[in-house]
């Protein structure tokens, strides 16, 4: 069996999100460092996850430059670009619109480690210079910037990243962050949110729970899903 390539790896990490309902018609989008330094593979403008094949993945440079692949590269290039370029660590970069992050992010309170879900979120930092689009490299050095060394980062009025070394890792924290923030919503709307776990915890849980392993689990199981 031949190795996935690139491409291969962006088709799958987009079917993945849209398996996992984080959809948003064609917007959002995730990418997948490039081998030679180029800049990042993702995909094209005016598709949704569901819709993307190898035909419609794109080589976008820094200066959002189109190397290879046909069709137009998405305004928020720079979201992956600047990620990628300040971050040796991490090999894909999800941005989505999902609702209930959307929603808690505008709460402006903490993330509490209420469920499993949120325990790789002990830092989750929100970007606040704009809520519009992330369409300049300077904008893009900035949430670079406010992600730091996180997995994800909030940004009211507009959304969410994540990041990973690999696109299990980013997807899933991408689906991670949406269910916890669905799930503190939800305790919120039935009171305030009592008990939950302390930093301990919270790092044994993401030792035991969301290693790898079990992120490239749940990325496999996402992958399955017709």
């Amino acid at each position: 069996m031949a190795l996935p390539t690139v491409r291969d790896e962006v088709v799958r990490a987009s079917h993945a999100l849209a398996a996992a309902g984080l959809t948003d018609m064609v917007w959002g989008h995730a990418s997948v460092r490039d081998p030679e330094s180029r800049g990042v593979w993702m995909k094209a403008a005016g598709w949704g996850f569901e819709e993307v094949d190898t035909e419609r993945v794109l080589l976008v440079t820094p200066s959002g430059e189109v190397l290879d692949g046909e069709g137009k590269r998405h305004l928020e290039y720079p979201i992956h670009t600047e990620i990628i370029a300040r971050r040796a660590d991490v090999g894909c970069v999800v941005h989505t619109h999902a609702p209930a992050l959307s929603a808690f992010a505008s709460l402006d309170v903490t993330l509490r480690p209420i469920s499993h879900d949120a325990v790789p979120f002990a830092r989750l930092p929100r970007f606040t210079d704009t809520g519009a689009l992330i369409a300049t490299a300077d904008l893009g050095r900035a949430l670079a910037e406010t992600l730091g060394d996180a997995n994800a980062v909030l940004m009211p009025h507009h959304g969410a990243v994540t990041a990973g070394p690999n696109p299990a890792a980013a997807v899933m924290y991408a689906v991670l962050l949406e269910r916890a923030c669905r799930t503190q919503l939800m305790a919120m709307a039935a009171g305030e949110p009592r008990t939950w776990s302390d930093e301990q915890e919270t790092a044994v849980k993401n030792d035991q729970i969301w290693n790898p392993t079990q992120l490239e689990a749940g990325y496999r199981y996402l992958t399955r899903k017709p």
